[in-house]
């Protein structure tokens, strides 16, 4: 070696250091007795602040595992609060384009009622007119047949020289009257 150290120098070099071990272990363990039976209520504290910490994690976990399943069932029912207006806005305008198309119904088919009875009216005033012109033209040939037949001749008989046929002239002579 590089130096020469007495041996006496080494000896109490390593008793030295023996000795400083195995004060170090007594008082150690004298120590953490006394420590032992004095808790520090920091390491406590910590302690009872980790648990809380672990149960507030797991609550934690629970709570984002209910807000999703909470904003699944909101985005699903939003979904179908979506759709359900859909249906709600398409349905009422086919109830206001139904109504609408109502409405125009009832005014056509009042109109259609209006120009029915119009032409009821007129057909009516059209058929007692023409009954009128039938009766007039039966008359009108009914005098003609008498004329035919001889048995109204006004031009041959003076209107003196019938005295008893005088009602019956009247009456023939009215029906003539009535054909023109």
């Amino acid at each position: 070696m590089f130096v020469d150290l007495p041996q006496n120098l080494i000896l109490f070099t390593v008793g030295a250091f023996l000795l400083g071990w195995l004060l170090s272990s007594i008082f150690g363990a004298l120590g953490s007795k006394s420590r032992a039976r004095k808790r520090d209520p920091r390491d406590d504290r910590i302690r009872s602040l980790e648990a809380e910490l672990r149960v507030a994690q797991t609550d934690v976990e629970k709570s984002r595992e209910k807000a999703a399943e909470f904003a699944q069932e909101l985005a699903e029912a939003s979904d179908g609060i979506e759709k359900r207006d859909n249906v709600i806005s398409h349905q009422q305008l086919r109830m206001d384009e139904t109504t609408r198309d109502l409405k125009e119904s009832v005014l056509k088919t009042r109109e259609l009622r209006a120009e029915l009875s119009e032409r009821a009216t007129e057909n009516i005033k059209s058929e007692v007119k023409l009954r009128e012109v039938e009766t007039e033209l039966e008359v009108a040939q009914a005098s003609t047949d008498l004329i035919a037949t001889g048995v109204l001749d006004y031009s041959l008989t003076p209107v003196e020289e019938v005295g008893e046929n005088d009602d019956d002239l009247l009456d023939e002579s009215d029906m003539s009257e009535a054909a023109t």
